[in-house]
């Protein structure tokens, strides 16, 4: 008898819910302490003489409530690349050389540590979704990762560009969709991040661009995700019950960005955490109504590290205590605001502190979770966290 097409569909589809098996980070071994930035800022961009200016940064850094940042750019690339130092000098071809060759090879490095954690055949790998807000380039950047990674050519492969920080959200959306439409589907997520593109000096006129100057660091993280795991071979970490977006009312213009000749500029809107704050509890309801939640402390949190002033004003609209948002801190502080990598480090930072305090799950011992990317747009993504068992 033939086979319905409706029979081939349910085949081709696996049953149970996507999850998170495994988690790898990367960083370039360069970093700055936070307090020690402002006087190697002004120094290598020629601006020491901007007293006032340097000053307004100093104090910008401080409030960033950052230790210290890896940065690919270290002090002898950017002599070697004086027209990155200056505010507006053309040059996105140095820039392109840079990140083209490090995003993958950065990239590279957090998809090792995450497939050595999951500890299956690189062959079982059935797709590759790559994220990066720099270094657009054709074969892009998941071509590149596949041959140094030696994944298979077939290799179902999905390349996001210019997302911004709300991309951490969204890739595992993506991945969901594509473990739970595709039976025995393994999912490779990487988001690479370095900041050699929006690198340039401090201007009097676009202080907006200096708080970036002051937030940003450089990581990589990668996930494996899956449906249906084998748990004599496989982990699951984090199940992937629903993933959402949304464009916040009155928003528009409140984060953008443009590549140019000169790199890629980003402007933000004073009012980004209020936005943020505003609407978040409507997101929040939207997911977890279903599920009979309407307490916000009594789920974990991943939120993304945008900056202090978005976290303190989340945490006082929706009436968190201070600890839900420990992770996201941690991360911010140790590391800055690394975009689309940022919210796996929390993921991968929540779990591995479960289990040293001996939570019974990896959601510090909760069940449910949230997981929130904020950025161009203003986009919000939504995903809805169920944590597993420690074992």
């Amino acid at each position: 008898m033939a086979t319905s097409v409706q029979e081939i569909r349910k085949a081709q589809r696996a049953e149970g819910l996507a999850a998170v098996l495994a988690i790898g980070t990367a960083n370039p071994p360069n970093f700055f302490m936070q307090a020690d930035y402002p006087d190697f800022y002004f120094r290598i961009t020629n601006s020491e003489h901007k007293t006032e200016l340097k000053h307004k940064f100093r104090r910008m850094c401080e409030k960033a409530m950052i230790r210290k940042r890896h940065m690919y750019l270290t002090e002898e690339i950017l002599n070697e690349n004086p027209k990155m130092c200056e505010y507006m000098a053309p040059s996105l071809d140095a820039r392109q050389d840079i990140v083209v060759v490090e995003i993958p090879k950065l990239g590279k490095e957090a998809a090792v540590k995450a497939l050595k954690e999951w500890g299956q055949p690189k062959s079982k790998i059935t797709h590759l979704i790559v994220c990066t807000t720099s270094g657009v380039d054709m074969p892009g950047a998941d071509y590149q990762l596949l041959k140094l990674l030696g994944l298979r050519p077939s290799v179902r492969r999905f390349m996001m560009y210019q997302q911004g920080c709300f991309a951490g959200g969204a890739v595992l959306r993506l991945a969901k969709d594509m473990a739970e439409n595709n039976k025995g589907a393994r999912v490779l997520v990487v988001c690479s991040e370095i900041t050699a593109v929006t690198f340039r000096g401090p201007s009097e006129l676009h202080l907006d661009s200096m708080v970036g100057q002051a937030l940003f660091g450089d990581g990589a993280a990668a996930v494996i995700v899956g449906a249906e795991p084998d748990l004599a071979i496989e982990r699951p970490l984090f199940e992937l019950v629903s993933a959402a977006q949304t464009i916040l009312p009155d928003s528009e213009g409140a984060i953008d960005g443009h590549l140019r000749e000169v790199g890629l500029t980003f402007h933000l809107l004073k009012d980004v955490p209020m936005l943020i704050s505003k609407n978040i509890g409507k997101s929040l309801e939207e997911a977890f109504t279903p599920l009979g939640i309407s307490d916000w402390n009594s789920i974990f949190w991943v939120a993304h590290p945008g900056g202090p002033a978005i976290l303190d004003q989340v945490e006082a609209t929706v009436g968190l205590k201070k600890e839900k948002l420990r992770a996201t801190r941690e991360m911010l502080k140790e590391y800055g605001n690394m975009s689309s990598a940022s919210v796996l480090f929390i993921l991968d930072e929540m779990r591995k502190k479960s289990a040293e305090e001996a939570k019974s799950t990896t959601g510090e011992g909760l069940d449910w979770g949230v997981l929130f990317g904020f950025g161009p747009g203003l986009t919000v993504e939504t995903v809805v966290l169920r944590s597993l068992p420690i074992n």
